[in-house]
C-alpha cells in the first residue's frame, strides 16, 4: 500500500496550562473550537492525497482534545480517514458518560488518559486538575462505554516525590488493569514555569531518577506488561501503534498549529499562531510552514536515536553512517551494546542508560 498511514491532529485547546507544559497549547478560547476543527478539516483536504487508502493509525494530540467543544469533536471525528488504531487523548476531568458515547460512535478505539500521579500532593506542584478520584472515575466511564484499550500516561521525579509515592503511584495504576502505561521522567523544559520554580532542585535530583526508573521497569514488568520502548509499557499486542510508527521512522503526517510532519526526505512544521492558520486555510491555502530537507546522514542518526528506544534489534546496516566506531567499542566493552547477527541491540542495562549510550553512540 502505498502513502502515509500514521495521521496525527493537533487540537491545542486547554482549560488550563499547567507549569511544566511546552506544548503548543491555548487555554479557553471556546468561541474559537469550531473554526479551528473547519481549518483543520480543510487542511486535512489540502492533504488527502498524501495519505494511503485506509490508515493504520489516527491520534489526536494536545493540548486536551477532549476539552474541544463536543459538536466541533463529534464533526472532526466524523471526517477523519478509516483506521485501525484511533487515539484521543484526554484529561481525567472532561470524561463523562457523554463524551465516551460520543468517541465510541465517532471511531475512538483507544484513549490515553493523562494521570500523571495518584497523590495529591504531587498533583498540586504539577498544577494538574484532577484529583486520583477523577482518573479512576474516568476509567469506569471508559470502561461502561467499552473501551478495551486503555493508556495511562505518568510521571516520576515529580519535586517531593518519594520512592513511597512512587510506589504507591504504581500500585494504584495496576489496580485499574491498563493495557498500555507511559511512565516519563519529569523533565525541566526551558522557558516554562515549573522549570522557573522547580528547575535546580530537578537537576540536583538526577542520580536519584536512576534508582526510581529500574523501579518503574521492575514492577511493571514483573506485573506482566512489556518494557518495549524506553518510557512505554504494554500488554501483548496492546503498543501505541501510532508511536511506535515515529519509533520505527516511518512516515506520518502532522495537522493543526505547531504539527509536524515527514514525509520521505522533506519534514515541516505549521507555525503555531492560530489567528494566522484559520485564515490562511479559510482562504483556501496552507498554513505557513518551517520546511527542512533530511539528508542521509540525518535520516540514519534519526534512526538510530529513535530505534534504540525500543526493545527489538536495529539493522545496524541501516545506522552505521551514524555510530563512531570507538563509541560503539566502548558501549560494547561496557556490557551495554552488542551486534548480533547483523543487528544492533542495547543490553538490558544499555536500556536504562538508553540515552547516554546513544549520545556515546553518535560521539
Amino acid at each position: 500500500m502505498s502513502g502515509v498511514r500514521h495521521l496525527y491532529l493537533h487540537l491545542p485547546f486547554c482549560a488550563h496550562r499547567c507549569g511544566y507544559c511546552d506544548f503548543v497549547t491555548l487555554v479557553g478560547r471556546r468561541g474559537e473550537h469550531g473554526a479551528y476543527v473547519d481549518a483543520l478539516l480543510r487542511e486535512l483536504e489540502l492533504e488527502r492525497g498524501l495519505l494511503a487508502p485506509r490508515l493504520e493509525t489516527v491520534f489526536l494530540g494536545g493540548g486536551t482534545p477532549t476539552y474541544t467543544e463536543a459538536a466541533a469533536l463529534r464533526r472532526l471525528l466524523a471526517a477523519l480517514p478509516d483506521a485501525d488504531e484511533v487515539t484521543v487523548e484526554a484529561n481525567p476531568e472532561t470524561v463523562t458518560p457523554e463524551l465516551a458515547a460520543g468517541l465510541r460512535a465517532g471511531g475512538v478505539n483507544r484513549v490515553s488518559l493523562g494521570a500523571q500521579s495518584f497523590r495529591p500532593a504531587l498533583l498540586d506542584v504539577l498544577e494538574r486538575r484532577a484529583g486520583p478520584d477523577a482518573v479512576r472515575r474516568a476509567f469506569v466511564i471508559l470502561r461502561e462505554a467499552g473501551f478495551d484499550n486503555l493508556s495511562l500516561d505518568l510521571l516520576y521525579g515529580i519535586p517531593g516525590q518519594r520512592a513511597s509515592d512512587l510506589d504507591a503511584d504504581l500500585e494504584a495504576a495496576l489496580a485499574l488493569a491498563p493495557e498500555h502505561v507511559s511512565y516519563y521522567e519529569l523533565e525541566a523544559k526551558p522557558g516554562t514555569r515549573f522549570t522557573h520554580a522547580h528547575g535546580g532542585e530537578l537537576a540536583g535530583q538526577a542520580e536519584a531518577m536512576e534508582g526510581y526508573f529500574e523501579r518503574v521497569v521492575e514492577t511493571l514488568v514483573d506485573a506482566g506488561f512489556r518494557w518495549y520502548e524506553t518510557a512505554n509499557f504494554s500488554r501483548p499486542g496492546r503498543e501505541a501503534r501510532h508511536n511506535l510508527g515515529y519509533w520505527l521512522g516511518r512516515d506520518y503526517l502532522g495537522l493543526g498549529i505547531g504539527a509536524v510532519s515527514t514525509v520521505g526526505a522533506r519534514r515541516w512544521r505549521n507555525a503555531p499562531q492560530l489567528a494566522a492558520y484559520v485564515a490562511a486555510l479559510a482562504g483556501g491555502e496552507a498554513p505557513a510552514r518551517e520546511l527542512e530537507v533530511l539528508d542521509a546522514g540525518t535520516k540514519a542518526r534519526e534512526r538510530l536515536m529513535l530505534g534504540l528506544r525500543l526493545d527489538r534489534p536495529l539493522r545496524f546496516g541501516d545506522v552505521a553512517a551514524a555510530i563512531e566506531p570507538d563509541g560503539l567499542a566502548r558501549v560494547e566493552r561496557l556490557g551495554l551494546a552488542e551486534r548480533r547477527n547483523g543487528d544492533l541491540v542495547l543490553t538490558r542495562r544499555g536500556r536504562y542508560l538508553g540515552g547516554a549510550v546513544t549520545a556515546e553512540l553518535m560521539a
